[in-house]
């Protein structure tokens, strides 16, 4: 993409020279914050001109204010309130956990303004979200399924948005959500200013700023999926079966202070979390069955220290900002390698250290050499490598060992694009519905999770005759 490189741009010290109005300066006093990290003092001045930009940087730089702080100034700029059932500002973010840590920026930059912001996400009722969208409102993040929802009863247009922020677009369109969020663009109005945030850059993502993006600016603030110099990283090589144990050892010591391990299933987190308390722990499971409310107090928990350990799935991952996680361990290492480097990068926030330790059974050793080569470093190891690991990584399934990756046709035999081969992206959507608690995308619900079955006309379930020669039962 065009641009300027970020080599060519002056460096910037502080935030007072960024170019920021008193207001948004003040709020960013209050947070003792006097040096922007590299993303925020490339982007900043770029955004204020009214650019579209493509924003690269690792997970934990900064990258929420570096998007936040220029948007309320272009609102602070204008005049009168919003109209109804209007925003000014639209952000879209993956997961709800996202949704609510850039509320929280975004009330915290603009405290010394008189600028509201709302969200919109699904989980919960919609009747609030509706009564606070009738009145207009400056600021909204929502993530994408939940928005369309409001779009499609009317009660929210996107016709007077200024400003669009994509975060997370590669985590978007993990999660399936490339086709919502090329709806939502093609409903803003042509006269707007893009941004578009992301810690790695797929095709996918590419086409799709290509595609809704005017002559942006590129910034890259570190090579794309390289993880924060100050994790010391580890990996353990240790059978499935004794993970648990390992696990619950390592959060024991005295040097971990708050710790979030992850799993790919939302069953594992589960079960891990119930072993952890069992052994004395304090911990608390994070994952897309748990209710709103649920997961709004295990945060909450977590956050204010009353939880030293959160178990999670990805949906962790780039929606919690704790600064004093010391520990992050990987139960079961992701089937996508760019995950991993999300998820370590819950620690070692707020220039802190922080240690990144992954458990290896054999059927994982192909995902652990997808990860060096995408870091492209080898991680340090404890414990003996399984001799005969197959050379390429396959795909575990719930953590058994390694099964052959679904293939979907596209025309080529490729598997389908915007998933990771394999199905569902890291266990997560297994009961139909969305990933931001939506409704399924075609409208049925999503029950337990269990296929219907067609009817007979006396209501048992019809039964295909048997081929000649299979066992029966």
């Amino acid at each position: 993409m065009p641009g300027t490189l970020a080599h060519e741009r002056p460096i910037l010290t502080q935030f007072k020279e960024l170019g920021l109005s008193e207001s948004i300066l003040r709020a960013v006093e209050r947070e003792d914050y006097s040096t922007p990290t590299p993303i925020q003092e490339q982007a900043i001045p770029v955004l204020l001109t009214g650019r579209d930009l493509v924003g690269l940087a690792q997970t934990g730089t900064g990258k929420t204010a570096a998007f936040t702080l220029p948007t309320l100034q272009m609102i602070e700029g204008l005049q009168g309130p919003p109209h109804p059932k209007t925003c000014r500002a639209l952000i879209v973010a993956p997961t709800r956990e996202l949704v609510a840590q850039i509320v929280q920026s975004v009330r915290t930059y603009s405290r010394f303004t008189k600028l509201s912001v709302t969200s919109v996400v699904g989980g919960v009722r919609p009747g609030p979200q509706i009564k606070a969208l009738s009145r207009g409102v400056d600021v909204l993040v929502a993530t994408p399924g939940r928005l369309l929802d409001h779009m499609a009863t009317g009660a929210l247009t996107l016709r007077d948005v200024r400003t669009v922020v994509l975060d997370e677009a590669d985590q978007m369109m993990d999660m399936g959500f490339i086709p919502a969020i090329r709806k939502i663009m093609r409903a803003l109005p042509e006269n707007r200013q893009t941004l578009l945030f992301s810690a790695t850059m797929p095709k996918e993502v590419r086409a799709l700023a290509a595609d809704f993006l005017h002559d942006p600016e590129e910034i890259s603030v570190a090579r794309v999926g390289k993880p924060v110099e100050a994790i010391n990283h580890k990996v353990i090589h240790v059978p499935g079966a004794e993970k648990r144990a390992v696990v619950a050892d390592l959060l024991k010591a005295e040097d971990v202070g708050q710790a979030i391990v992850f799993t790919r299933t939302k069953r594992g987190a589960d079960r891990v979390c119930e072993y952890l308390e069992k052994a004395g722990l304090r911990a608390g499971a994070l994952h897309g069955n748990k209710s709103q409310g649920q997961r709004d107090r295990t945060l909450g928990g977590f956050r204010n220290g009353k939880l030293k350990i959160l178990v999670a799935t990805d949906i962790a991952a780039r929606g919690i900002d704790v600064d004093d996680v010391s520990h992050v361990i990987n139960y079961e290492l992701p089937n996508v390698p760019e995950s991993y480097v999300h998820r370590i990068g819950r620690t070692a926030r707020a220039g802190k250290g922080g240690i990144a330790i992954a458990l290896c059974d054999r059927g994982e050793v192909g995902l652990l050499r997808d990860i060096e080569k995408l870091i492209k470093a080898d991680i340090p190891a404890e414990g003996e490598v399984p001799e005969g690991v197959p050379a390429r990584a396959s795909r575990p399934r719930n953590g058994n060992g390694p099964v052959r990756a679904r293939r979907r046709p596209n025309g080529n035999g490729a598997p389908k694009q915007g998933r990771p081969a394999g199905g569902r992206p890291n266990g997560e959507r297994s009961n139909g519905s969305r990933p931001d608690g939506g409704q399924p995308r075609n409208g049925k619900p999503g029950g337990n999770g269990q296929r219907q079955s067609k009817q007979g006309g006396n209501g048992q379930r019809r039964r295909r005759p048997q081929q000649q020669g299979a066992a029966a039962g």
